[in-house]
């Protein structure tokens, strides 16, 4: 049995996502075997990110794509303007659906398709190696002391462990992919395509030590790697957001399911205020007035609007200076609004 749609975009938890359409035979993987994912409760340990994923507003269109790329098995590719909620939708995705904690890479013009999929240090493992054996001479201690092998010293990145064969899709933010060396999206695209990748080091090792035990990321937490090749199971839920700040290539574009977050409207907007500060108030309506006229001259986030309206609600705070520090508060981010198409 399946439905659709299996997100829905409101605040109450659920197992939908076991209702899963089939995806199409060309994204079929089959890595195992299965493991659990994490609980729920890690994945939201920092306060900020429960209120981000409780509060999240989603528009219908977010609600069709996100279910079009789950469905697809295809990464979902984000874009809009600043406070839009680009990345604010996969923790209310993994909210809803129970998907556990969300795996984050930030990219940077230095970033690197390896460090997303594993860290190793072969500086520390030889370090380990030579204070083993100088104990060897010391203590009389039999070889193999704790540290010296080559597990100790890798950890998987973000992408490594959502593409680890879990039983349901493990949800991963790839923040500001607009920001990366224009390389690195067509790096990605066979991980992604594949759903699977190698690790060298333990390839080679794997003659004399067929599995690995290695730290995943966000936690202490171990898995086992068989001869160091990892294969998704269920294709992870995969959030690439963009800022708008360059062109993608068509290959990558194609592998991707966009979705364009547009600025919100009056009545989206006020749904967002009242989900993070409550029911409206004469102010705070005052408030949401001056941000729609302010933002048609300029670019201006949600999160602008926020600030300025839980400052306006500190008891004792003067009235006559509250319009000049929310207009300090609502600088504009961007050229004029008419040369976007938001």
């Amino acid at each position: 049995m399946s439905t659709w749609p299996v997100y829905t975009g409101t605040e109450e938890p659920h197992d939908g996502v076991s209702h899963l359409p089939d995806p199409p035979p060309w994204r079929v993987f089959d890595g195992g075997p299965p493991l659990p994912l994490p609980r729920q409760e890690d994945g939201f340990a920092y306060p900020g990110r429960n209120h981000r994923a409780s509060t999240y507003r989603a528009t219908p269109e977010s609600v069709e794509l996100v279910n079009a790329a789950l469905v697809l098995r295809r990464p979902l590719l984000v874009t809009g303007p600043p406070g839009s909620g680009k990345s604010s939708l996969p923790y209310a995705v993994a909210r809803e659906l129970k998907l556990g904690p969300v795996l984050r890479w930030n990219v940077t013009s230095r970033s690197t398709l390896q460090e997303s999929l594993y860290q190793y240090d072969p500086m520390a493992r030889l370090h380990a190696a030579s204070r083993g054996v100088e104990r060897e001479r010391r203590e009389g201690v039999g070889a193999g002391t704790a540290g010296d092998g080559i597990e100790d010293h890798l950890r998987l990145g973000p992408l490594g462990t959502a593409l680890l064969p879990y039983e349901r899709p493990r949800v991963l933010l790839i923040d500001e992919i607009d920001k990366s060396d224009l390389d690195l999206p067509n790096d990605l695209l066979n991980v992604l395509e594949e759903g699977q990748y190698e690790i060298p080091e333990l390839v080679r090792a794997a003659q004399h030590t067929p599995t690995a035990r290695v730290m995943v990321s966000g936690s202490e937490e171990r898995v086992v790697i068989d001869r160091g090749r990892v294969r998704c199971g269920a294709f992870p839920f995969i959030v690439l957001t963009s800022n708008g700040e360059r062109e993608f290539p068509p290959a990558f574009l194609r592998r991707c399911v966009p979705l364009n977050l547009r600025r919100p409207g009056p009545d989206h907007l006020e749904a967002i205020v009242r989900a993070h500060l409550g029911e409206l108030d004469q102010e705070t309506k005052r408030m949401i007035s001056m941000f729609l006229e302010r933002s048609s001259a300029g670019e201006l986030a949600t999160d602008q609007l926020l600030n300025a309206i839980y400052l306006s609600k500190v008891p004792g705070f003067r009235s006559e200076s509250r319009d000049a520090l929310a207009a300090v508060l609502m600088t504009h981010l961007g050229p004029a609004a008419e040369f976007h198409d938001f």
